[in-house]
This record gives structure tokens, C-alpha cells and sequence, in this order.
């Protein structure tokens, strides 16, 4: 077991950096302090009198101007996050690093298992934690 946790870690600890590093970047842009919108800025917002979206078209409103930065970046970081920018092969290798963290934390979990059980037999200290 520990062989495998071992040699997985060496590629997927550089798709987990990545997925950590693009997640937080995806919640500094929405948790950044912005102000509100001013009711001018929401009037520019609103459709022209009569706009219909036409059919087959998606017709999404503009987000107002909210005084943040990085607001342009917010999309760019979620399809960082989740791979969809590096296609079919992005999807699926982030999709393995989710699998990979479940594998990492059942593995983990039943080597520290059999260290405190191997330390239980020998009779050495029967503490949870130890140096």
C-alpha cells in the first residue's frame, strides 16, 4: 500500500497544488469587497423597451460594474479549477485527482492503522500521537 501511495502522490500532488491554488483564486475574486451598484449603473443594465431574446439565442443580462478587479477573471478560474480548459483529457485528469484524494486519505488512514497496531503488539507507547 505504501508503495502505491508513494508513487501516485509524485503526479497528483501537482493536480491537487493545482486545484487548490485555482479554487482559491476562484473564491478571492468572489469574496473580494466590491460596492454597490449604483441605481445609474443598474438603469444601463436593463433591456431596451420590446427586447425579445431571439429564439435559439441564450440572452444573459451584464453583471452591473461592481468596482472589483478581478471580476473579469471569475470564469477563467472556475474552468481552471475544473479542468474544462485543457478539454476532455483536463476533465478527466482533475476527475482522477478527486478519485486520487479519496484513495490518499483511505490509504493514509489504514497505514496509520497498521503503524499504531504494530506499536499496540511490540507493547511501545499506546497513545494516539507519537515521536
Amino acid at each position: 500500500m505504501r508503495k502505491w501511495h508513494r508513487w501516485l502522490s509524485v503526479f497528483f500532488a501537482i493536480v491537487m497544488i493545482w486545484v487548490a491554488v485555482t479554487g482559491l483564486l476562484h473564491y478571492v475574486v468572489v469574496w473580494w469587497p466590491t460596492a454597490e451598484p449604483s441605481p445609474a449603473a443598474l438603469a444601463a443594465l436593463e433591456p431596451p423597451p420590446g427586447f425579445v431574446c431571439p429564439e435559439g439565442w441564450r440572452c444573459i443580462a451584464p453583471r452591473p460594474d461592481t468596482g472589483n478587479p478581478l471580476a473579469q477573471y471569475l470564469g477563467l478560474f472556475h474552468h481552471l479549477h475544473a479542468g474544462s480548459e485543457g478539454g476532455i483529457w483536463g476533465e478527466i485528469i482533475v476527475m482522477l485527482s478527486g478519485l486520487a484524494l479519496v484513495f490518499f486519505t483511505v490509504s493514509g488512514m489504514w497505514m496509520y492503522f497498521q503503524m499504531w497496531a504494530g506499536r499496540k503488539a511490540r507493547g511501545l507507547k499506546k497513545k494516539v500521537f507519537w515521536k
